[in-house]
């Protein structure tokens, strides 16, 4: 990659526009640029034809790079179920008075368009009839994208905008901060010097700075060297990137977990962008040894095929509002697993600055366009603070405010209620052990969460974890935690805490809270579908836990087969283990995928997972979507006389 001196009209836009929160009389942007510019949105028909002016304050995260949220707030309600082509058009700030510098969408994003149409269109859908869902996009694991599954699939709908799902939710690991291929740090490092991304000053590490950094001879496959020990405690290395060990429920690698803000906000436009793609280096990094060189070849072919897909993840994102949250890997692996991971990981200040860096570029890139309104005061004024004197000071102040933020959760008043939770930043901890695994939510978030489902007949719930998952893992995940050992087995789940535990199955028995809850859900890296019933009930499942994961990333073939083989023959309707379970007081019907030959409930499938609805919040229909072949669930209902007490799994 090289640097610009002058910007041309089709590569100002870095990356965008992505269509964040879409409302009846509201419109949400997010795009990153190479120049400042001013903006305008026109839609078919809409205003009377006038163009809509956002509320748009850059954010300038270097010296040829800003980050833009434009909102748009319109005087009356956009039409429902139909297509709305859209025009986004910009101009730079210098010749603001000079009407025809306006640059249309095709110009700038031609490619962005849908077969047979010559603007990008979103629809604004009436109820919540459908959704795409999925999570845990790691750009160099050797399967497709589901992203890319997911803009074929829109595509064929193109001229169908009643069938078209009401958004996009992502439940987790959008970026992988703390699995990093070599060739892509090697383009993150090429981007940050070509756009002037800022440096930052590094305390208490052994570089001094993000350019000592760069140039490090620990700067690839080696930068699990560069952690500080904490003593007497076990050392930070082996607690905060435990991940590189994990043998079994994970592949996570810490060989090039990013570090500086600069090198987050880089793999964000990189992964949703080909614009910032405009080369990679055919060299090899300096230094690498024969293992590190077939490694980091290895890794480039993958990632070609992941850079080949990203026109069409860019156009997705174009056309359906999309929704975020995030999970572990957004910051680092084990994030908060324990109470004493936490004490060990903020008690350092490098380990703290790269745990802040990564929930600042979430912030900005994913947060900000989820809730808007939850970002406008005090976060906003230290953004831009940090934005126009980007000093250790400035980001420290940042970086602590982040830390203390309580806001991340939010809700869409859809029909039925959209919830998405926050089960990261608000764990209740274990007071007894501190290296048990904490709650996913505290006391306090679980009562906030109560009151918002009150005098609603029916929710869909995010919960980036599966709320109910495979029994079999769990108890594998408690044996660890028992024996002291949580991060080797990432043992968190909703049931590893007693207190969350009980406070989640409280809140789905309790009689003013919703008919009918449905979960969705990522984290795994396989899909399945459950059906759960309170054990008093008869007829139709209570709650529906839907699973999807991942959009690039699967779980080990033999080992899930194996999983699965024995979860169900431990875990069947007569096995008595379902009296010693939690959960002990629900009835739980997995339903299996029609590609299920042996019985298999789980599906490790990449792609992304397609859910419809009926009026009354109930799933009708539940898919995986990859790109070579689209598989179901059979969600019919199971007779009354094959459920009994217990879990049937």
């Amino acid at each position: 990659m090289s640097a610009n001196t002058t910007t041309r009209k089709t590569d100002n836009v870095l990356a965008g526009p992505i269509l964040r929160r879409l409302e009846s009389r509201r419109i949400v942007f997010w795009l990153a640029t190479r120049e400042p510019c001013t903006w305008r949105l026109s839609i078919k028909d809409i205003e009377n034809g006038a163009a809509l002016v956002p509320n748009a304050t850059p954010v300038r995260i270097g010296h040829h790079c800003f980050l833009y949220l434009l909102d748009f707030v319109l005087d009356s309600d956009l039409p429902a179920d139909q297509a709305l082509p859209y025009d986004l058009q910009w101009r730079q700030k210098e010749s603001a008075g000079e009407t025809e510098n306006w640059v249309s969408i095709r110009e700038w994003a031609p490619d962005l368009c849908q077969d047979g149409h010559d603007l990008p269109q979103f629809v604004k859908r009436a109820r919540l009839a459908s959704v795409l869902h999925g999570s845990c996009r790691k750009p160099h694991y050797p399967c497709e994208d589901g992203l890319v599954a997911a803009d074929h699939w829109l595509n064929l709908k193109a001229n169908d905008p009643a069938s078209w799902p009401a958004f996009l939710m992502l439940t987790g690991d959008q970026v992988y901060v703390d699995d990093v291929a070599g060739p892509m740090l090697t383009a993150i490092h090429e981007l940050i010097e070509e756009l002037g991304l800022y440096d930052e000053q590094i305390e208490e590490a052994l570089v001094p700075d993000s350019q000592t950094l760069y140039k490090s001879e620990y700067n690839y496959y080696r930068r699990s060297e560069l952690l500080p020990d904490v003593r007497p405690n076990d050392p930070l290395r082996k607690r905060f990137f435990e991940g590189a060990k994990k043998p079994v429920f994970t592949t996570s690698s810490a060989d090039n977990h990013l570090v500086t803000l600069a090198e987050i906000l880089a793999m964000y436009l990189l992964v949703w962008s080909p614009v910032t793609w405009d080369c990679l280096p055919e060299g090899l990094p300096a230094g690498l040894s024969p293992e590190e060189t077939e490694r980091y070849r290895k890794e480039r072919e993958t990632l070609t095929q992941f850079i080949g897909g990203l026109k069409s993840v860019r156009r997705v994102l174009a056309h359906m509002p999309t929704l975020m949250i995030f999970d572990d890997h957004d910051v680092t692996d084990d994030w908060n697993l324990t109470a004493d991971w936490e004490q060990t990981a903020y008690g350092h200040p490098f380990s703290r600055r790269i745990i802040g860096n990564a929930l600042v570029g979430y912030m900005l890139c994913q947060g900000w366009g989820n809730n808007p309104d939850a970002f406008k005061d005090e976060t906003l004024k230290k953004i831009q603070a940090w934005s126009q004197s980007p000093t250790k000071p400035h980001q420290d102040d940042l970086i602590h405010h982040l830390l203390h933020f309580h806001h991340w959760e939010y809700s869409l008043d859809t029909k039925p209620k959209l919830l998405v939770m926050d089960t990261r930043t608000r764990r209740w901890r274990s007071e007894r052990n501190l290296n048990r695994p904490s709650g996913l939510m505290d006391w306090e978030a679980l009562t906030e969460l109560q009151t918002e489902l009150l005098n609603h007949d029916s929710v869909v719930m995010v919960s980036p974890a599966p709320i109910f998952g495979v029994k079999l893992i769990e108890v594998v995940q408690k044996c660890f935690s028992l024996a002291g050992k949580p991060l080797l087995v990432d043992a968190e789940n909703w049931m590893a805490h007693k207190g969350t535990a009980s406070a989640i199955l409280n809140i789905f028995r309790h009689t003013r809270t919703p008919a009918h809850f449905v979960i969705l859900s990522g984290d795994v890296h396989y899909s399945f579908v459950y059906g759960i019933q309170l054990k008093s009930q008869r007829g139709v499942p209570h709650l529906w836990q839907i699973t999807s994961s991942g959009i690039k990333n699967e779980f080990p073939r033999k080992l899930l087969d194996t999983l699965d083989r024995l979860s169900r023959w431990l875990y069947s309707p007569r096995s008595p283990l379902n009296y010693f379970t939690r959960r002990r007081g629900m009835k739980i019907n997995p339903f299996k995928p029609e590609s299920a030959s042996h019985g298999e409930r789980l599906l490790n499938q990449a792609g992304i997972g397609y859910v419809e609805f009926a009026e009354d919040g109930k799933p009708t229909y539940v898919e995986q979507i990859s790109m070579q072949k689209r598989t179901q669930f059979r969600l019919d209902v199971p007779e009354e006389s094959s459920l009994t007490p217990g879990e049937t799994q």
